[in-house]
Formats: structure tokens, C-alpha cells, sequence
């Protein structure tokens, strides 16, 4: 029987609130023990900063341009072989789903979707192939607050929660563990919606008590020097964070009670981070109001542990990665090779080190703030956009302009926006090479560059 598989994933968490990527205070033991036991990835990045479209990727292995679910509001289409109906079909696996979906609603940006299930319960025919143990909203954060909320099981009944959202959310995992027979290899998504912000009360919600167990925080260098409000939220964030890793700890303990931790591969990660306000002033979005859909690493670099399987021995992989490539490793996992028919990497081939002529750069699209595409390599950033089309009507552009090149070398924090210095002139121009060759092979496209 092969590996049981469990994917537990977070909403908008930066990659530095984690110790084992350098975060001072005690806010993940869990998952530093995790990555002590299995893989940390160390510069791992999301394909894409928003929540609908990365989750779309992760379910079917394509980019969001490919699905049509390239921002919010768009639910994933029919005809696409999805990961659920891989494992379940194809591996002989059973699957389980808790948490946020987002993605069966559909619609304009910002509008009530035309088809709604933002706060009711999700037909079988919309979740994704998933046809076991189901607890999950559509849109959880209309659902529930930091504390109490309501999701809905396999069955459409409505299951109410009472306390701290990512217990309750874990508890529902547990509960799965708890009846599980055994006779199939299990894969397990648990969709925790912390750390993002609670929508409707311009915050982030951590457990009581946050701000002032972690009132001693320190900025990451980009919020410390743009503001937005990060001075201001990051104690409730860093409690969310602590939370989430609690409850990490909690699901772990469960696998060993279960005699399942040894036949178990943990994979974690976040679909995007935030730049809290910081960035995105000059688009139609309100800075004030945004946390993501840029290309900066405050946005895109996320946490990436794997641990257990073959991922094993505390390795630090630092070649850049992207999790676009999860759902191929999952089915990998599974013993399934689904070649060209999901993009990205087996992280495993990375691990070991199976290709000598492996491009070591990340490539993701940026939508509704505006329509852009970036390529992010060991040493810069360059990103572009396209001039007076809006990001949350269209998924792809003719013409793209240049919008941001940063020097990580002499810029970690991505501070100091080069694109139109002379001196990076020569740079540029080979990003900008690699960036179109990354289109054409993303999304068959051969559009212009300009400055």
C-alpha cells in the first residue's frame, strides 16, 4: 500500500513567520520538527498570489490561464481531469477535504456570484472529484470569524463550530483519522483559512491573547520600511501562525496514536503571502485594502516542508522552486507519472538532484490588481504588466511593459526598483528573454515587451 499522503495548507502566510526559515520567535515548533525529520524547501514560491487561482492550480495541476480560473469568483471547469479523480481512480486512494474551497462559485469580480455557494453547500458534481469525507465552505471566511463558523459534510448538512477557527477546522481532520479503516492509502487536504484577514473586520483574528504574547515582534525589512499594517496586525498574525502549527502538532500526535505517522508524508505550504497594504498603491485595488496579487516575494515566497516517504534526512533544497509543482508530486507519491499532463516538477527529482540542466528560476502569473507575469531567479526580479487592462477582467495580454526589476543581491527586501536604470540595462534584456520563453511555454503565448 503506498504512502498515506496529507496536505495541510494555509491562507496567506509569508515564509519568514516560520523559525525554520529564520522567523526569532517561537511560533513553529512543529513544523521545524518536521523539517529537522523531512525537506525544507528554502525558496519556495507560489505561481500565483491569489487565493481562487492557486487553488484551481493545485487542484488540476494547470496554470489558471489554463483553467479559465485565472482570478476570484471563477469555479473550476468541467472536463479537466482534476488530482482528486487521479488518486481516487487511477492510485486506488481515498480522498478526504476539509477547510476552504473556493471554488465553486462564479461570477464578476466583486460581485455576487451568478452561481453562489459562497455560504451553502457545495454539490458533489462541483468538489473537485473529491467523494469521501468532506467539511468544507466554499468561501469559509463567509462562513465563520477567528472564532465560530459553520461548514458543510459530504452529505450537504450544515456542520456548526464552536471556538478558535483552525482548532475547530483540525478537529474535523481529526475526526477523519478517527474513522479511518485502513484499507486504502488515504490522501488529506486540510485547507486552513489563518492567517489571512477576516474580510468583513479589516483584521486578522488570532487567538485571544495575541497581542500581547507577541508583542515583541520584529518587521520583516520590506514591512518595516513600506508600513501598510503590518505594525499593527502582525501580533494577531503571528498568533494565527502559532495556531496553525499548534494544531499542526495536534495532527501529528493523532497519526502516531493511529500507528499512521511512519506510512505518512506531510507536505506543507501556503498558497500565497501578504505585503499587508504595502504594495499595489497604484492600482485600481485600494492599497490599504490588499495583501497579495503582486509579484514581490512578500506575496509569492511561501513555506514548503515536506516530510516523510522519500523526503526524509533534514535537507535544505535551495534551489528555487515552485509549488505549482505539488500537485504532480502528490500523484508521484501515489505512483502515478502524469508526464506532460500537469505542469511543473516532481520536487522529489529536485531533492535528488535528477536534472544537471535544470533552470533554477520560478515563473507566476499576477491577476485582478493587474495583469502580470514575473521571473524570479537567485539574484533578480523582473516583472511586467500590461498598460489599461484590468486584472480582474482579462487573464493574458498582447503587449506587456515593464513594471519592476530588483537586485536581490544588494535589494533582499525589494526596496529599490531598477528596471530603468542603464546599468541593468544588459540584465533586463535577458530577463526579459527568459520571462517570454516562460510565456510561450506557460501559455502558448508570444506576446511584446516593451520598457
Amino acid at each position: 500500500m503506498g504512502n498515506n499522503i496529507i496536505f495541510y495548507f494555509t491562507d496567506q502566510q509569508r515564509w519568514d513567520t516560520c523559525g525554520c526559515y529564520g522567523q526569532a520567535l517561537d511560533i513553529t515548533p512543529n513544523l521545524d520538527k518536521l523539517a529537522e525529520d523531512g525537506v525544507l524547501f528554502e525558496n519556495a514560491f507560489t505561481p500565483q498570489p491569489v487565493c481562487g487561482p492557486c487553488r484551481a492550480l493545485f487542484q488540476t495541476g494547470k496554470y489558471p490561464t489554463q483553467t479559465g480560473c485565472f482570478r476570484n469568483n471563477r469555479m473550476l471547469p468541467k472536463g479537466i481531469r482534476t488530482l482528486a479523480e487521479y488518486m481516487e481512480q487511477d492510485a486506488g486512494y481515498e480522498t478526504a477535504y476539509i477547510g476552504k474551497w473556493h471554488l465553486a462559485s462564479d461570477g464578476q469580480l466583486d460581485e455576487k456570484p451568478v452561481i453562489d455557494h459562497t455560504v451553502t453547500a457545495i454539490p458533489r458534481e462541483l468538489r473537485g472529484g473529491y467523494t469521501g469525507f468532506w467539511r468544507a465552505a466554499d468561501v469559509l471566511e463567509f462562513t465563520s470569524h477567528g472564532y465560530d463558523g459553520y461548514v458543510f459534510d459530504e452529505h450537504n448538512n450544515r456542520i456548526d463550530f464552536s471556538g478558535y477557527r483552525a482548532d475547530c477546522i483540525t478537529d474535523f481532520a481529526l475526526e477523519y483519522l478517527d474513522q479511518y479503516d485502513g484499507r486504502k492509502p488515504f490522501f488529506l487536504t486540510v485547507s486552513q483559512i489563518e492567517p489571512h484577514h477576516q474580510n468583513d473586520r479589516r483584521h486578522h483574528e488570532g487567538p485571544r491573547g495575541s497581542r500581547q504574547k507577541y508583542a515583541h515582534f520584529v518587521l520583516p525589512g520590506d514591512l518595516e520600511a513600506l508600513g501598510g499594517n503590518a505594525a499593527a496586525e502582525y501580533p494577531d498574525y503571528l498568533g494565527q501562525c502559532a495556531s496553525l502549527d499548534a494544531n499542526l502538532g495536534r495532527l501529528v500526535a493523532k497519526l502516531r496514536q493511529k500507528n499512521l505517522y511512519d506510512n505518512t508524508v506531510i507536505v506543507y505550504a501556503s498558497d500565497h503571502g501578504s505585503h499587508f497594504g504595502t504594495r499595489n498603491t497604484d492600482a485600481h485595488l485600494n492599497g490599504s485594502d490588499d495583501y497579495k496579487r503582486s509579484c514581490h516575494d512578500g506575496c509569492l515566497r511561501v513555506p514548503l516542508i515536506i516530510s516523510g516517504g522519500p523526503f526524509r534526512g533534514g535537507k535544505i533544497v535551495k534551489e528555487l522552486v515552485s509549488t505549482e509543482s505539488l500537485p504532480k508530486t502528490f500523484l508521484a507519491l501515489a505512483g502515478i507519472d502524469v508526464g506532460e499532463q500537469m505542469i511543473g516538477e516532481n520536487l522529489l527529482d529536485v531533492v535528488e538532484k535528477k536534472a544537471d540542466d535544470r533552470p533554477n528560476e520560478v515563473f507566476a502569473q499576477i491577476s485582478e490588481s493587474r495583469v502580470g507575469r514575473c521571473i524570479r531567479t537567485p539574484s533578480f526580479l523582473y516583472s511586467v504588466y500590461a498598460p489599461g487592462i484590468n486584472g480582474g477582467e482579462a487573464a493574458a495580454a498582447d503587449h506587456y511593459a515593464d513594471d519592476f526589476l530588483y537586485d536581490m543581491r544588494t535589494d533582499p527586501w525589494q526596496l529599490h526598483n531598477v528596471v530603468s536604470d542603464p546599468a541593468y540595462a544588459g540584465v533586463k534584456q535577458t530577463l526579459r528573454r527568459r520571462l517570454l520563453a516562460w510565456l510561450e511555454k506557460a501559455e502558448g503565448a508570444h506576446p511584446t515587451i516593451t520598457d
